[in-house]
């Protein structure tokens, strides 16, 4: 009788609601992970949404970008003029504007509107090929003739040095995007009435290649292109529009849903909870633990492919900077001695025009293998893009190594590649240069060997140059500069600072001030920052400068009551590991509190391997100094990025910016970047409002401040003081630099 007692005691005390209670807590979980899953695949799919408009928005700027690298050159101007060559036409704007950037199509027309030259992959006719483009062009060939017209330049910056205009359309049975550009000289010095200028026309299409490389590139399933919204169950479509608003096709694919995967391989283990929750924690724990080495093994892959060549396998750009910085580090404090050999191969693009694009991939994977044959274990070869290759010899002992190499190399080309039963006969130039005798900066090291390689080119191909003194003059502009700026920096009346004001969006009011270095050279006039910083900080003088606009920004801040100064601050200071320290006795000699002060940084301050700059960072952060993470969005940028460089504020990039009302889908990249700091709690300021549509939208969607021409240009030190009603008795006048 006890017995029964207390089992129907222990039942109903405990075995019943602790089943009750199991019950509850495993469909709640069950509800709430559906719901969870849910939520995720929806978020999953609009980010995969946002990335193919993302993707075909620079596409468009891409397009235009490499056009302006053979349109804006006064060689263009004098041969479209004469139209006599052309072979030098379908050289540089046409057939080379396919091989080199793989467009599809590229015209030109004269001052009348008239055909003048035509290069398409679809048809050989000129006049066939531009008969299907000329309509759905016409409208974008008339903004441009109306903005040269008018001189209109929106859109003109230092990254796009022309007007232009482009839209999607259907062209010879493709989605397309046209790309319509003026032909212009680079220097001015040729003269050019505005409104006749020759067009040339570019063609990009949407399907075949360009939808394999969005499925390869970035992932997503069974990636394809449809006229028409006809999808299977479980995929999603994104359609193409045009300016106009029309719908030209769709991209269609099989979205990856993360929160679906999860629920399905979660169900076996939901049903176990409810009677073994032991069971059910282990079995968990070893999905978790599944999941994870998936996920590493997928972000070792991404790795692999983001340092590394797909087609070759070979070492690509981003790794070759990180070895050959890692050369140059032990040349500077070892005394080794380091070459870089520059290699292209000659008569390739023949190769492509004869046999085809697949046998030239062949070919580079076939030189690939042979140069790593030839090169020694400790050398790094690396495919740097096209037909382009560059081998890092570090430790070398003697220079006789390189000359062996080169020339093995050069005798190995006259072995013939064998690809798919044919002979294909090519050769290789190269050239060197040697740190240090020829540089111990990679940028300057590599630009040396690319001089010598042209020169071994334009010394007949198939043999190898050694960078000398005499190659050196296209290095004098650079030079020129550097001496000038040196010259300027001893001086009072050449580097200056300006400010620009930035404004709350809510109340309008002035709530920093950006500090600006300013050069006005005493022959050549005003000299954009963007020239003159790159080579102060390849020379190692921005350290100077930066010293020199932070002291002066900090004296002027003093008597802006409730102000901030921000202040532009190279990765090469940042490096630095005395630069916390002297920005402490910069803010203690002027008298300005350091919440005064903000620093503004880009992302290369992210991929410092020593920690230098996320260190500086700390310790400014502690001392009470504002970080803010200027050009926000044209690098990488991403959540974890923001968790690991922890800042206050990031500034948007005026890119974005401009390109609001066009179909690039900007506003919506804007306003996810707002989203993305409030949801870090950060700040955000916007740069390059000029226009009242603008300031409009980003008041709406909960920007934080505003910068731009539209308030204020950057201005000197006594107009920002009229402007914040601050009154000096000295006018603070920019000291010199030693």
């Amino acid at each position: 009788m006890r017995l029964s007692a207390l089992f129907g005691h222990f039942t109903a005390k405990i075995v019943i609601p602790v089943f009750a209670i199991a019950a509850v807590v495993g469909v709640g979980v069950a509800g709430l992970l559906m719901w969870s899953s849910q939520q995720t695949d929806h978020v999953a799919i609009e980010r995969q949404e946002r990335l193919v408009q993302l993707v075909v928005s620079q596409l468009q700027t891409s397009i235009a970008h490499n056009q302006e690298s053979v349109t804006v050159w006064d060689d263009a101007v004098r041969a479209v003029r004469d139209g006599a060559d052309r072979e030098w036409l379908d050289y540089n704007l046409g057939e080379w504007m396919h091989t080199y950037f793989g467009h599809d199509g590229a015209f030109i027309l004269d001052p009348a509107g008239k055909l003048v030259y035509a290069f398409s992959t679809e048809i050989e006719k000129g006049e066939e090929a531009f008969a299907e483009v000329a309509g759905p062009a016409a409208p974008l060939l008339k903004v441009v003739r109306t903005k040269m017209l008018t001189g209109d330049m929106e859109g003109v910056s230092d990254r796009m040095l022309s007007p232009g205009a482009s839209d999607l359309v259907v062209v010879h049975g493709h989605p397309a995007v046209v790309s319509v550009k003026p032909i212009v000289s680079d220097t001015g010095d040729i003269e050019q009435t505005p409104g006749e200028e020759y067009l040339h026309v570019a063609i990009r299409y949407l399907d075949g290649d360009f939808v394999t490389e969005l499925e390869g590139d970035y992932l997503f399933e069974g990636m394809r292109f449809a006229w028409t919204d006809e999808r299977a169950e479980g995929e999603e479509a994104m359609p193409l529009q045009a300016v106009s608003g029309q719908v030209i096709g769709y991209f269609i694919w099989q979205p990856y849903k993360p929160g679906e995967a999860v629920l399905y391989r979660m169900a076996p283990v939901l049903l176990v909870i409810l009677g073994l929750v032991l069971v059910t924690i282990a079995t968990l724990l070893l999905v978790i633990n599944q999941r994870s080495k998936k996920l590493k093994a997928s972000e070792a892959r991404m790795q692999f492919l983001a340092l590394h060549d797909p087609l070759t396998g070979l070492p690509n750009r981003a790794l070759f900077d990180q070895r050959l910085d890692d050369a140059l580090r032990a040349v500077r404090e070892a005394g080794a001695r380091v070459a870089v050999l520059y290699l292209d191969l000659d008569r390739f693009k023949h190769v492509n025009d004869t046999l085809g694009h697949p046998v030239g991939d062949m070919v580079i994977r076939e030189f690939a293998e042979r140069l790593k044959a030839l090169t020694g274990r400790g050398d790094t070869v690396a495919r740097i893009g096209g037909d382009e290759f560059i081998v890092i010899m570090p430790k070398l002992r003697q220079a006789r190594e390189v000359e062996t190499l080169c020339q093995r190399i050069v005798e190995t080309l006259e072995r013939p590649f064998e690809v798919d039963g044919h002979q294909v006969f090519s050769g290789v130039s190269i050239g060197v240069a040697f740190a240090p005798a020829h540089g111990a900066e990679r940028t300057e090291l590599t630009r040396k060997a690319d001089i010598a390689l042209y020169h071994a080119k334009s010394a007949g191909r198939s043999r190898y140059a050694i960078f000398g003194n005499a190659m050196d003059a296209v290095l004098q502009t650079r030079r020129d500069i550097e001496r000038d700026l040196r010259l300027a920096m001893g001086r009072k009346d050449e580097i200056s600072i300006h400010y620009q004001p930035r404004y709350a969006a809510e109340d309008m009011r002035i709530t920093g001030v950006e500090a600006l270095l300013r050069w006005n050279h005493p022959t050549k006039g005003w000299i954009s920052p963007s020239v003159f910083v790159s080579v102060a900080e390849e020379t190692g003088l921005v350290e100077a400068l930066g010293e020199l606009v932070m002291r002066e920004a900090c004296k002027a801040a003093v008597l802006w009551s409730e102000v901030t100064v921000s202040v532009n601050t190279s990765v090469i200071e940042l490096r630095n590991p005395g630069f916390a320290a002297k920005v402490g006795e910069t803010l203690r000699a002027c008298g300005l509190h350091p919440r005064r002060l903000e620093i503004e940084v880009t992302e290369g301050a992210i991929s410092d391997n020593v920690g230098h700059c996320e260190q500086n960072i700390r310790a400014l952060r502690e001392m009470g100094v504002q970080i803010a993470l200027d050009d926000f969005g044209t690098g990488f940028s991403s959540l974890g990025r923001l968790k690991q460089l922890q800042v206050d504020r990031i500034k948007i990039d005026r890119s974005f910016v401009h390109g609001f009302g066009r179909l690039s889908g900007d506003e919506a990249i804007v306003q996810a970047m707002i989203h993305l700091a409030r949801a870090r709690g950060l700040r955000t300021t916007a740069e390059g409002v000029e226009t009242r549509e603008q300031s409009d939208y980003l008041k709406q969607v909960g920007c934080d401040e505003l910068q731009g021409f539209l308030f204020s240009s950057p201005v000197t030190l006594s107009q920002i003081d009229a402007l914040l009603g601050v009154k000096r008795r000295t006018l603070t006048v920019v000291s010199s630099v030693a």
